[in-house]
């Protein structure tokens, strides 16, 4: 695929997708919004009003006992009324009828006696609140509680008593001279205040009539307000019920059930604050996220490349977690560090695909290994604490706050590392590492898809590579250790050099993957003339040099395959293989092509081909100094090479050697 064609894709992504909008977090419940607080609320009202009314009931009941008592006693006083009413006017008739005049012995002045002292200690009982045991007959004293009225008529009826009692023992004690003459004006005295005294006795009487019908409405009432309280507060636990809960449960059943048919991502609509509320954010959250990564599978499934991946993984990420930067890290050629494969973000940076981060403690590698990712809350921290760390370095310098490395996949010949990034720093909780956890083996499908295919394909590719090699009597490590030089002289010119634009971490690594490729070709070459000891006559050298076209022809057929599964792989390899022998001043082969029509990939291959060439040893020549094999490289800038790469071997010259050094054959 060429880079316009990505553009296009990228831009027809970007414009399709749909991105979540940050995962809301749940609220705070308030106390008074809790369920448990409202329900607990009104049932503890509820309980209030019932121990209330049953306490005031009982308490009702027990003073209703004293009130029975005090009735009786009223009504006691009315009798003693009227019985020395009836004895006074018995004993005046009785006294009328005897021919002497005289009255003897009669019952009346003992029980006139009796009814007064009997009358005077209920009345100075009722003054004094407190009914005695002599007149209840119970075990204890009694308090009493009178209304307003009741001690009001008490008054009057007391009062009337004291002077009705003074009077009339003024009357009883006057006459001294005969004892049937004293009682007869006692009785008359009796029977002349009768009425005023059953009067007096009644509306007492009437009065604690009143105050215990008062006290039994005011029973009634109390019962009646806890009974509509009840009905009340019951009416609003229902309602309550009805509203928080069961109302809400039933919109989350259906969400429920339209999720489990397919309808992935369904929100149900959030209507309390309480802990169904809570409940159903949880369900909303967990559907929004079922609905990203079955969307992200999806849209993997459609992705051609890992660049897609990577958009794709950043717009639907930010919607769980805090998300401003996502790239891929994977070690480099060499394992001398860690490059950036790709990148995805919406800010402008320093930071760029083509760079390469040096690991010489390994850090990255070792984490690449991990299956478990790496949170750092604080990228200023970590940098202060690890000074080696150049990615977490650039990453701060950048302005990130926290990262978040997630391993990926890990081989032999190196690994990767999905990075992510934050502007604020403590950006990544515990939940957002267990959900990356979660998701990783999602993600590490797309990479494989994406790039793990890609690497058996070219794998694949490689091996016919290395069966011309193995016609070749230039043996030993030459594909090992050119590829190396190719990949070190690209990451030269990634870092200061007009070429830079060119030069992404994809391109580079290609360059090293592919440079093994450049005499692919030899394998359509006769033996006779590809393992001929002498010089190769006009003829031959005219055949040996069609190897670049057989070479490109093996990789536009690889090609032409996957362009038909939606993928562009060997791309880099067709320049490489095609253009490795062409001349900076177009005096090379097959297509006589010069300066910046060479492609950058097979300019650079070019070069690592030539000084592997002159440095290593071969069976017609022993292998030269690097300063001679560099003295030559320098002659021929400009004619043979390009001048701006001959420049970067030099300057990547301390890490070539290290490479020469580790695999050289002198």
């Amino acid at each position: 695929m060429s880079s316009q064609e990505s553009d296009a894709a990228e831009v027809s992504v970007n414009e399709s997708a749909t991105p979540l909008v940050q995962e809301e977090k749940n609220p705070q419940i308030p106390w008074i919004s809790s369920l448990r607080t409202q329900i607990g609320l009104a049932l503890a009202i509820l309980a209030v009003a019932f121990a209330g009314t049953v306490a005031f009931t009982l308490y009702a009941v027990e003073l209703r006992k004293h009130d029975y008592e005090i009735l009786n006693l009223a009504g006691q006083l009315r009798i003693i009324s009227q019985s020395m009413g009836g004895q006074s006017l018995h004993y005046l008739e009785a006294a009328r009828g005897a021919s002497t005049g005289k009255v003897g012995p009669s019952p009346f002045a003992r029980n006139l006696n009796q009814q007064i002292q009997t009358f005077d200690k209920i009345i100075t009982a009722f003054e004094n609140r407190s009914l005695p045991l002599e007149l209840t007959g119970r075990d204890e004293v009694l308090e009493c509680k009178w209304d307003a009225e009741s001690i009001a008529q008490l008054k009057i009826t007391a009062e009337f008593w004291h002077q009705y009692r003074e009077e009339l023992l003024e009357v009883w004690g006057a006459a001294n001279t005969e004892v049937g003459k004293t009682l007869q004006l006692t009785a008359r005295y009796v029977q002349d205040n009768d009425a005023d005294l059953q009067k007096a006795a009644g509306d007492l009487t009437r009065s604690f009539q009143n105050m215990m019908e008062a006290k039994l409405r005011q029973i009634k009432t109390v019962n009646q307000v806890a009974l509509m309280l009840g009905a009340v507060l019951l009416a609003f636990v229902l309602v309550l019920l009805h509203r928080k809960v069961l109302g809400p449960l039933t919109l989350t059943l259906a969400g429920f059930s339209r999720v489990s048919q397919g309808d992935l991502g369904y929100q149900v609509p959030v209507t309390t604050n309480n802990e169904i509320g809570q409940m159903t954010r949880g369900f909303n959250r967990l559907s929004r996220r079922l609905d990203a990564q079955f969307r992200l599978t999806d849209r993997i499934n459609h992705g051609t490349n890992l660049s897609d991946t990577l958009c794709f993984i950043f717009e639907e990420f930010r919607g769980f977690l805090p998300l401003d930067w996502v790239g891929i890290l994977a070690s480099s050629p060499g394992k001398r560090g860690a490059a950036l494969e790709r990148m995805h973000t919406s800010l402008s940076l320093k930071i760029r695909e083509s760079d390469v981060f040096d690991d010489p403690q390994n850090q990255l590698i070792d984490l690449m290994r991990d299956a478990n990712p790496l949170s750092i809350p604080s990228l200023p921290e970590y940098v202060e604490q690890n000074p080696q760390a150049s990615f977490a370095q650039q990453l701060r310098d950048d302005g990130f706050g926290a990262a978040v490395y997630l391993p990926l996949s890990h081989t032999p010949d190196g690994g990767m590392m999905l990075v992510f990034a934050a502007r604020e720093p403590g950006a990544y909780t515990e939940e957002h590492l267990e959900w990356l956890t979660n998701i990783a083996g999602q993600v590490k499908h797309s990479v494989d898809r994406t790039v793990v295919m890609d690497d058996l394909v070219i794998s694949a590719v490689s091996g016919l590579a290395k069966l011309a090699e193995s016609r070749d009597p230039e043996t030993g490590d030459h594909l090992v250790r050119m590829s190396l030089y190719s990949a070190i002289i690209a990451e030269e010119l990634a870092r200061e050099s007009e070429y830079r634009e060119q030069l992404s971490t994809d391109v580079i690594r290609n360059i090293f993957r592919f440079a093994p490729m450049h005499d692919i070709g030899k394998v359509g070459v006769k033996d006779e003339i590809l393992l001929k000891p002498g010089r190769l006559t006009p003829e031959e050298r005219t055949e040996m040099e069609e190897h670049p076209t057989i070479g490109g022809q093996v990789l536009r057929r690889c090609e032409s395959q996957m362009n038909a599964h939606g993928h562009s792989v060997f791309q880099v390899g067709i320049e490489i293989a095609e253009c490795h022998h062409e001349k900076f001043n177009g005096k090379g082969y097959p297509k006589q092509i010069a300066g910046q029509d060479i492609p950058l990939s097979a300019r650079i291959v070019a070069v690592a081909d030539v000084f592997d060439a002159l440095t290593s040893k071969r069976p017609y020549k022993e292998a030269w100094p690097i300063e001679k094999a560099m003295a030559v490289l320098r002659e021929d800038a400009g004619s043979h090479f390009d001048p701006v790469i001959i420049t970067a071997a030099e300057q990547s010259l301390p890490k070539m050697l290290e490479v020469y050094e580790r695999l050289k054959h002198v």
